[in-house]
């Protein structure tokens, strides 16, 4: 089995509308990175890969076949608090106060425009979950 550099077995996939605003949210908010795109005759997002340091996603603009979707993710990131900071100056609600979980992580919610869930923790043991 083959798996592109970047991706996972399993990657998330995100159809938004307003796509191209969902992207610029997506690396404002959390530092993604544009790696490739493709584009509809009409100039609208056919799908776009972003980089979140060790994963990618994917996002298209919405459509009456492939309607808007919403999801929950979970981002690792150095500094919990200042990433739920970043991501509501980008636009994002929160939805959860950032705190130190009994798992092992510091971790807060938002929710982004698209309606997605985004669970920002930072890691603080080096110990398993569970």
């Amino acid at each position: 089995m083959h798996v592109p550099p970047g991706f996972a077995v399993v990657t998330p996939y995100i159809f938004a509308n307003g796509a191209e605003a969902y992207v610029r949210f997506l690396e404002a908010a959390f530092g993604a990175e544009e790696i490739g795109r493709s584009t509809a005759p009409d100039g609208r997002i056919a799908n776009c890969q972003l980089r979140f340091d060790t994963a990618t996603i994917m996002v298209s603009e919405a459509s009456e076949a492939f309607p808007a979707s919403s999801t929950a993710l979970y981002l690792y990131v150095a500094l919990a608090d200042e990433a739920v900071e970043r991501a509501i100056a980008a636009g994002a609600k929160k939805i959860m106060d950032v705190e130190d979980m009994p798992y092992g992580d510091r971790q807060g919610g938002v929710r982004d425009p698209a309606g997605n869930i985004w669970w920002i923790s930072q890691r603080l043991s080096a110990k398993p979950y569970f």
